[in-house]
């Protein structure tokens, strides 16, 4: 009896593998979404394809020159790291613009400077070495600044022009409800939820393309004045420190007479 009781019985067996296999079936996968980005890129017309593809050509512009900026101000950040370590440690000013890399902008200040003493002759020599020099140097200091200025005009477009692309899309997106409306001569919800559900997103497209273009145009525009404060503070202590030169190797030849 013990022995027939711990064996299982035959239909037993025999129901077992498809019990095994109702606990293993994995269950149905969802449903596509009808109305997402596929959706309409599929079923749009030429009009809702042609404003998707505008934002995300806005989108990947925008997002192109917001990395692009951070790598060059942390780069002008470490140039003027390296200027402010090596440049007035240097005996001359020649000397210490040699320390410099050539693509620093602090280099080519200096080189600016430079090139206005090497200048100051004919009649540019007529002018005032310190006002020259001064006016060599804001020159510089502002093609710089013209410099880091580039390619935030196109974050300032995305982010005042997007939300208006996205509502020509739902304005689109609405009309088509409506001709749809129209000729089904009937407002079923089939009828609409495409057309509609089009709208909504292309309306939180355009201020999905628009926040970050502004948020990154604000960001960008705060680290750019602080780089150019430093800059600034660069070409004044060149300033002073090349017209002491200056009028330092004026004197040596009249001590030596």
């Amino acid at each position: 009896m013990a022995q027939g009781q711990s064996e299982p019985s035959a239909p037993a067996l025999a129901a077992s593998p498809a019990l095994g296999a109702v606990q293993l079936a994995r269950p149905a996968a969802p449903a596509a979404n009808p109305y997402g980005l596929r959706a309409i890129w599929a079923e749009g017309d030429a009009v809702a394809r042609g404003t998707l593809a505008v934002l995300a050509l806005m989108s990947l512009a925008s997002w192109y020159v917001l990395v692009s900026k951070l790598v060059a101000q942390s780069r002008m950040g470490g140039q003027g790291r390296a200027a402010n370590d090596s440049f007035w440690k240097a005996d001359t000013v020649r000397q210490g613009a040699d320390t410099l890399v050539k693509a620093s902008p602090y280099r080519f200040i200096a080189e600016s400077a430079l090139e206005a003493t090497r200048k100051h002759t004919g009649l540019i020599g007529q002018v005032d070495l310190n006002t020259w020099v001064t006016q060599s140097i804001e020159r510089a200091v502002g093609t710089v600044h013209s410099r880091t200025q580039e390619g935030l005009a196109v974050l300032a477009t995305v982010g005042s022009t997007a939300p208006f692309v996205g509502l020509f899309g739902t304005v689109w997106g609405i009309y088509n409800a409506l001709v749809r409306i129209g000729a089904s001569g009937q407002a079923s919800i089939d009828k609409v939820a495409g057309p509609v559900g089009e709208a909504l997103i292309m309306t939180a497209l355009g201020l999905a393309v628009a926040v970050p273009a502004v948020l990154g145009y604000n960001w960008l525009v705060r680290r750019n004045k602080v780089a150019m404060d430093t800059v600034r503070n660069f070409g004044s202590d060149l300033h002073t420190v090349l017209l002491a030169a200056v009028a330092k190797q004026s004197q040596a030849p009249a001590r030596e007479a």
